[in-house]
């Protein structure tokens, strides 16, 4: 399985993996066959054979999980001091407006942690730690909101009329009456 953004198992799937290739090596001791134990845990009879090749030449410690592909480039503290900066939006960190751009995050981490990332990285490790993609209403600065709910509360509704017709219709795309 591939991860093209450099996302990746989460810890618990990584060791629910890991469990399945452990069970998998004691029906090898109990002497299996691959077919039966693709079968019996529900694996890809290819991952079984890379399995069985892997207890053989190293036995049950060949099937244990390396643990993961690469460290996060932010430690959860280091994450912590990143949340604090948000928090204290754009303009404290000199950028004009109140809108958090990817980029603009990219040149914070990197002012301030003196690391780099990538945006799909940045995007990814945000949406691990509970953040999501928003973008700000865009509206005019005279809107007045009293003037719009009541025009969506009293003009709307004439103007939309009715969801549903009063009387049955017909799914055919030919008139009932031309058949």
């Amino acid at each position: 399985m591939r991860y093209p953004q450099g996302g990746g198992l989460t810890p618990e799937r990584q060791a629910f993996r890991e469990r399945i290739r452990l069970e998998a090596a004691d029906r090898f001791a109990a002497g299996a066959s691959n077919a039966e134990v693709a079968k019996d845990l529900r694996v890809n009879v290819r991952s079984v054979q890379r399995w069985c090749r892997a207890w053989q030449d190293a036995g049950t410690q060949g099937l244990r999980s390396a643990g993961p592909v690469s460290r996060p480039k932010l430690s959860e503290a280091l994450f912590t001091v990143l949340e604090q900066e948000l928090a204290k939006g754009p303009v404290a960190h000199g950028w004009p407006d109140q809108t958090w751009t990817l980029a603009r995050i990219k040149t914070l981490i990197g002012r301030r942690f003196h690391k780099s990332m990538t945006l799909s990285a940045i995007a990814q490790m945000l949406h691990r730690h509970g953040f999501s993609h928003q973008v700000p209403a865009l509206r005019a600065i005279e809107r007045g909101e009293e003037t719009v709910s009541g025009w969506v509360k009293e003009t709307w509704p004439q103007v939309e009329g009715p969801w549903r017709r009063s009387t049955p219709g017909c799914a055919s795309k030919t008139r009932p009456a031309s058949r």
